[in-house]
């Protein structure tokens, strides 16, 4: 292949990168402080924003407006000086623009991601008083990033079981190409592209588990760990240790470096990375397990805490005398297993998940919720769908949290939907008990081995269910029927409202439930906020959105 060939063949994905960029970072920004400030509006399909620091005003072509400012833009953000009154009294250094010939900027010009987080950049430095001088970096990390993805992707999977269920079921983990459509940086991962290609779940990769042979003595485990990870066909353990199955990259990442722990090498069935790239499918066996990964991806740092470990296990106890609808499943976390040394319990703590083949029924297959919201949905009856859906998914997590403390992040990576032949969804399955708070004023009593660090106030349970619920996951998927059937979005919400006000008669009309259905403002997790601010995750701060459900009356 000729350098010309070569760079025409990777113009397209850096071209849709670019552009993908821009679209997230600008959509972050509406949301987060140009909406809360008075300083957005939409007129003839254009979305504009001021930006009153730097005396700039940000234009995008809308194809889809949505109630809930999760809109679809198309074609390039513009920029164009602001009117004389929009200017900013004390003049802000801009970054530079490129605009034709070098000369003024005058009317409405493209700018690439790169310029529209330096511009976003010091809009937010002058607003807030402080620098981040690893924001522009992690924005162009993630466009870089995500360029890779487009340029290396399989058109197939190589590494197919043969079981079309199963392998419909991780195509669908593995499709989220795009990521987070409201984070400033959703494919940002910490350390050199290099080393995470081999684990990215976009590029349709498959591996074997590394293994740890650690002496009973320094193991910390709970739950029937061996029997759980028997089917992974691990290596035989060495006199007086135990088996400890672990990410390979961590191993890279994080060295053993006590000698009593022996690396046994690559071994077992092989394992596919899900969404959140440390969690591991196995689907020849049906069976998960969820590591720790001394990784940044998106915000956090992606390791088990030891109470995340206990936590899991004793909270799939408690969860198993809680009611769940007929329709709705829970894929358990049954044991933990890592090393009982400071700073190892960390680095090596892995949690065994239960597979998806028990919520199956012949002839259904199962998907990831967020791939559904990542493409146009292409059902041929998108509200009997959606009344199908809304009925399996909103009474289930109300219920929960109203009816008996649990709060259960039903973000869009956190549930799967099972469809019947045709296409409906006719059951749903939760997962992840990491995220699974209590609230304990809803409790009978705190559960055995419960860790406190999952305790919620009735403040903060209310903010995540609502964000969760209604803002990542409703809205994700009403965007999704929007976009292959245009204008329906304010009907799917008129039948997310029934839903709501039946759940609300059938709980004894909570006073929780009050404000949502008077339409009061939903609430939206702030990630560029809190990616501004370098503030650790649980501290993201929350902005309103509207309310799509309407007021009474």
């Amino acid at each position: 292949m000729t350098p010309q060939t070569a760079e025409a063949t990777t113009r397209p994905a850096e071209r849709a990168a670019d552009l993908a960029a821009a679209h997230t970072l600008l959509a972050c920004y509406l949301r987060e402080v140009a909406a809360p400030d008075g300083a957005a509006e939409t007129v003839g399909g254009i979305l504009r924003i001021r930006l009153p620091n730097v005396g700039l005003t940000l234009s995008c072509r809308l194809v889809r407006v949505s109630p809930v400012l999760a809109h679809r833009y198309v074609g390039p953000v513009r920029c164009r000086p602001a009117s004389i009154l929009d200017r900013p009294a004390v003049p802000v250094a801009v970054p530079p623009i490129d605009v034709p010939d070098d000369g003024p900027l005058v009317g409405d010009v493209p700018v690439d991601s790169a310029q529209l987080a330096r511009l976003i950049a010091t809009e937010l430095s002058a607003r807030t008083g402080l620098a981040n001088d690893e924001f522009v970096e992690q924005v162009l990390g993630s466009r870089d990033a995500l360029a890779t993805l487009l340029r290396q992707r399989p058109s197939r999977d190589p590494t197919p079981t043969g079981d079309p269920v199963l392998d419909g079921y991780v195509d669908s983990e593995q499709s989220l190409v795009y990521g987070h459509p409201h984070h400033p940086s959703p494919k940002w991962r910490s350390g050199d592209p290099a080393s995470w290609r081999r684990y990215a779940p976009e590029l349709r990769s498959a591996f074997q588990l590394s293994w740890l042979a650690v002496p009973t003595a320094l193991v910390a485990d709970d739950g029937p760990v061996d029997e759980l990870i028997a089917p992974l066909r691990p290596p035989d353990a060495p006199p007086g240790h135990l088996l400890l199955p672990v990410h390979p990259w961590q191993l890279d990442l994080v060295p053993p470096n006590d000698p009593r722990l022996r690396r046994l090498g690559p071994a077992g069935v092989p394992v596919r990375p899900t969404a959140s790239v440390r969690t591991l499918y196995a689907p020849s066996v049906d069976r998960f397990l969820k590591t720790s990964l001394h990784v940044r991806i998106t915000n956090c740092l992606r390791k088990n805490a030891r109470y995340e470990l206990t936590g899991a296990v004793a909270l799939t106890r408690f969860l198993a005398d809680v009611p769940l609808a007929a329709q709705v499943g829970l894929l358990r976390e049954p044991g933990y297993r890592t090393v009982d040394l400071p700073g190892a319990d960390e680095a090596y703590g892995t949690i065994l998940r239960t597979g998806v083949r028990e919520h199956l029924r012949p002839g259904e297959r199962v998907v990831l919720a967020a791939a559904l919201a990542a493409t146009p949905l292409t059902v041929p009856d998108p509200f009997g769908w959606w009344r199908a859906y809304v009925e399996l998914l909103v009474p289930t997590v109300l219920r929960l949290w109203l009816g008996h403390g649990v709060v259960h992040e039903a973000h869009l990576q956190n549930v799967l939907v099972v469809l019947a032949p045709d296409g409906r969804p006719v059951r749903l399955v939760l997962r992840d008990l990491e995220g699974v708070k209590l609230d304990p004023g809803r409790l009978t009593a705190w559960p055995d081995g419960v860790p406190r660090e999952v305790a919620y106030t009735p403040a903060q349970a209310a903010l995540r269910v609502v964000y969760c619920l209604f803002v990542n996951h409703l809205a994700g998927l009403a965007g999704a029927l929007a976009d292959f059937h245009p204008g329906v979005e304010p009907r799917l919400w008129q039948l997310v409202r029934q839903v709501v006000e039946a759940t609300y008669a059938q709980l004894g009309e909570p006073v929780e439930l009050v404000a949502l259905l008077d339409g009061a403002p939903l609430a939206a997790k702030a990630n560029l906020l809190v990616r501004w601010h370098r503030a650790a995750d649980q501290r993201a701060p929350y902005v309103v959105v509207p309310n799509p459900l309407g007021g009474a009356g």
